[in-house]
């Protein structure tokens, strides 16, 4: 009998813990042991109560023949704790998965200088845009970015480490045939082409609540670090920040607005001693001696491109309160117009001014007279920073302003009265 089988079947014991499951490898050592074991072992082991010793005298194969028939239909492998390539640093956790499934070119992960990113799923339009710089950062200076492939920030770091030659990771709170969010189709086909999908969750399973925190711990668990973009104080982000913690990891957080609540609890992490960052390279020289030969500084400057996918889905992504836009004129309501500057001769400020916020306007009024510093804009337009920053973030995707070295903002392209 295949002993892939024997972890299948105690992985999937209804009612048998994780914890119980351990707790028998730790007095048994093989899965096989544990189902040859009679009750006098068993009870002597001290592992078990009498109920959980009923469940394991059941002994069904019927969910392992399941879930191995199921894998073998969709191209997904198992990897066990008895197998070479189980990452150590995932042994080294509490609570570790004894089965992982996995889709795509399993890593080396203990030679991986990985970072985990995380942050929250409904994040500003700077959150977006950020988690996509990192991702792509990291990926440049030779780290591997993993993380959840949620809505959100986990999608945009995905994103950003994709469009370099580096691996990612993305470790799933549901079974690997099952897509969730919906529209995270084609990001698990990209990551499967480029890396690795991995769930401890067997085929089939859905993405409910529980499931998480649990992913987190493995995210944490097989990082070097973890990095915070954007976290409010209620957050899972949170919860694997403090997994790392527990599991010995170092701790990273993005500075992010004063005063947002999607930003509170991200710089909660910074006052309490989480590392300040601004760029990849902030994290990885922490591993630079570790990983001499992989790890290096990029000298690329900012290459960020947003393609129309990223567009539409920043700002589809976001509450109506943080974009704060209008329909613009003759679109349905909820369709969004992707404008791209960089195929018009100039700008034509009253063609657009009806598409924008009110504070969109009163910046690009502004900008009309030049490039300005952003305290120079926040100090003319009289707005808050959070909102003159949010509207610039806004204007950016859009196409219609660009930042230039020294935090100073412009047009892109400034009107022609002539043409």
């Amino acid at each position: 009998m295949s002993l892939l089988r024997y972890w299948i079947w105690l992985s999937t014991i209804p009612g048998l813990s994780l914890r119980g499951q351990l707790r028998l490898l730790d007095s048994f050592y093989s899965p096989e042991a544990i189902y040859l074991a009679d009750r006098r072992a068993l009870e002597d082991s001290g592992a078990l109560t009498k109920n959980e010793i009923a469940l394991i005298e059941r002994r069904d194969f019927s969910l392992a023949d399941k879930v191995l028939e199921e894998c073998r239909r969709k191209g997904i492998r198992i990897l066990t704790m008895q197998d070479a390539a189980y990452p150590r640093r995932l042994m080294s956790i509490d609570m570790p998965p004894p089965v992982l499934y996995y889709k795509g070119n399993l890593p080396a992960f203990d030679n991986l200088p990985s970072v985990a990113v995380v942050g929250s799923r409904n994040a500003s339009g700077y959150g977006l845009l950020t988690a996509k710089r990192m991702g792509m950062q990291l990926g440049a200076c030779g780290g591997t970015v993993i993380s959840g492939a949620a809505k959100g920030i986990d999608t945009m770091a995905l994103e950003g480490a994709l469009s370099t030659d580096s691996p990612v990771i993305a470790v799933l709170g549901n079974g690997l045939d099952v897509v969730y969010p919906r529209s995270a189709e084609r990001l698990y086909k990209d990551v499967e082409r480029n890396g690795c999908l991995l769930s401890e969750f067997i085929p089939g399973t859905k993405p409910l609540g529980g499931n998480f925190p649990r992913r987190n711990r493995i995210m944490s668990g097989l990082a070097l670090g973890v990095l915070v973009v954007e976290a409010a104080k209620k957050s899972g982000s949170l919860i694997t920040a403090e997994y790392a913690l527990e599991q010995g990891r170092d701790v990273f957080a993005v500075p992010g607005n004063i005063g947002l609540a999607c930003c509170e609890g991200s710089n909660e992490l910074i006052r309490d001693g989480a590392y300040l960052v601004t760029c990849g390279w902030d994290v990885l020289q922490l591993y630079k001696a570790q990983f001499p030969e992989q790890l290096h500084r990029w000298n690329g400057g900012d290459r960020l491109t947003l393609s129309p996918h990223d567009r539409a889905y920043i700002e589809d992504d976001m509450e109506p309160e943080q974009s704060g836009t209008k329909d613009p004129p003759g679109e349905a309501p909820g369709e969004k117009r992707i404008d791209n500057a960089a195929k018009s001769h100039y700008i034509d400020l009253e063609q657009i001014m009806d598409s924008l916020t009110q504070d969109e306007q009163v910046l690009m009024r502004i900008l009309q007279g030049g490039r300005l510093h952003v305290d120079d804009l926040i100090a003319r337009s009289g707005m808050p920073a959070a909102r003159v920053l949010s509207s610039l973030t806004l204007l950016e995707i859009k196409g219609y302003v660009q930042q230039h070295p020294g935090k100073r903002f412009g047009l892109i392209l400034l009107p022609d009265k002539n043409l």
